[in-house]
This record gives C-alpha cells, sequence and structure tokens, in this order.
C-alpha cells in the first residue's frame, strides 16, 4: 500500500464542504486508507493506493483533476510518501 498527501490550501472550513463532495463520488469500498486532517491554512488529505504505480497513475489522471475542481477544490499539491509498513485503526471519525 502506497500513501500520499494531497494539500489544499484556503478556508479549512470553507474546504471541508467541497471535500465532502469530492469523498462522496468514490464507492467506499475502494477506499483502503484515507483521512482529512484540518490544519492552519487548509486541509490535508492522506490517501492510499494499493501499489506506488496505482498512485502515480490516480494522481496524475486528468479525471481526478477534474473531479477536484467540480467539487470546489484548489488544484492540490501531491506529496508522494512512501509505502506503508503498517496501519492500525479502531474506528471510523464521522465527518
Amino acid at each position: 500500500m502506497y500513501l500520499a498527501a494531497y494539500h489544499f490550501e484556503g478556508n479549512a472550513t470553507e474546504l471541508l464542504p467541497a471535500y465532502d463532495k469530492l469523498l462522496a463520488a468514490f464507492p467506499p469500498e475502494q477506499i483502503l486508507l484515507h483521512a482529512c486532517v484540518t490544519r492552519a491554512g487548509g486541509i490535508t488529505v492522506f490517501d492510499a493506493c494499493p501499489t506506488e504505480a496505482d498512485f502515480t497513475a490516480f494522481s496524475t489522471d486528468p479525471g481526478f483533476a477534474a473531479a477536484i475542481a467540480d467539487a470546489g477544490l484548489p488544484p492540490a499539491r501531491v506529496e508522494p510518501l512512501g509505502e506503508v509498513h503498517a496501519a492500525h485503526g479502531s474506528r471510523t471519525v464521522p465527518s
């Protein structure tokens, strides 16, 4: 599993409804590991793909860029993070 961070700059309160709209466009069964974090200056979305090649194809796909724009988000600064060694969790945090 390959993890990346998608950084969206702006007012987090204004970005979150657009993020929710974007996330709703993806079937839940396609999501391997995903977290949205509010921070000073915006939001960061941590998202995993099955492989680095899948990440590269997904993150550079013009359809993904269009989905981001259609949701009302600014272009993301994409930060490849690397292979996931381990991931642990006990619950889903509602948005």
